[in-house]
C-alpha cells in the first residue's frame, strides 16, 4: 500500500530532520512536508474504495450464496416431485425432503454467515488501518504545528 510507503517517508523526514539547539523541535522543508502531505491525500481516496469493494463483493458473496440456497432447495422439491409414483417411495420423499430443506437452509446460513464474518473481518481490518493512518496524520499535523 502506497500510502504506507508515503508516511514511512513522512516520518524519516522528520526523524532525520535538523535539530533546533536547546528545543526538542527540527527544521525541516516545508515544501517538501506539503508535497508529501498532498500525495498522501490523493492516495487516500484509493484505500476507500478499496473499502468499498469489499463492501461490495460482501453484497455480492451473500445474494450468490442465497440463489445457491435456493437452487438446492428447488432441487430438492423436484426430486421429490419425481419420486411420487409409488405410496412407498412418496413417504420417502416426504421424509428426504424434510432433511434435504434443513440441510440446505443451514448450509445457506453457515454461507451466510461465514460471508459475513469474513466481510466484517476485512472491513474492521481496513477500519483499523485507517483509523491508525488518520491518527498519525494528525499527529504529524500536531508536530508540524
Amino acid at each position: 500500500m502506497e500510502i504506507f510507503t508515503l508516511l514511512e517517508t513522512l516520518e524519516e523526514i522528520i526523524e532525520n530532520s535538523k535539530s533546533v539547539p536547546f528545543t526538542n523541535k527540527g527544521v525541516i522543508d516545508r515544501e517538501e512536508m506539503l508535497d508529501l502531505i498532498k500525495e498522501i491525500r490523493i492516495k487516500l481516496p484509493e484505500e476507500l474504495k478499496q473499502a468499498k469493494w469489499v463492501k461490495e463483493e460482501r453484497t455480492r458473496i451473500l445474494i450468490e450464496a442465497q440463489k445457491e440456497a435456493d437452487d438446492i432447495v428447488k432441487e430438492a422439491e423436484n426430486r421429490i416431485i419425481a419420486m411420487i409414483d409409488e405410496h412407498e417411495i412418496t413417504r420417502k420423499a416426504y421424509e428426504q425432503k424434510a432433511e434435504i430443506i434443513e440441510t440446505a437452509n443451514e448450509m445457506a446460513r453457515e454461507i451466510s454467515n461465514g460471508t459475513k464474518e469474513h466481510a466484517d473481518k476485512l472491513l474492521a481490518e481496513i477500519e483499523t488501518l485507517l483509523e491508525n493512518e488518520l491518527k498519525t496524520i494528525q499527529n504529524n499535523r500536531k508536530e508540524l504545528k
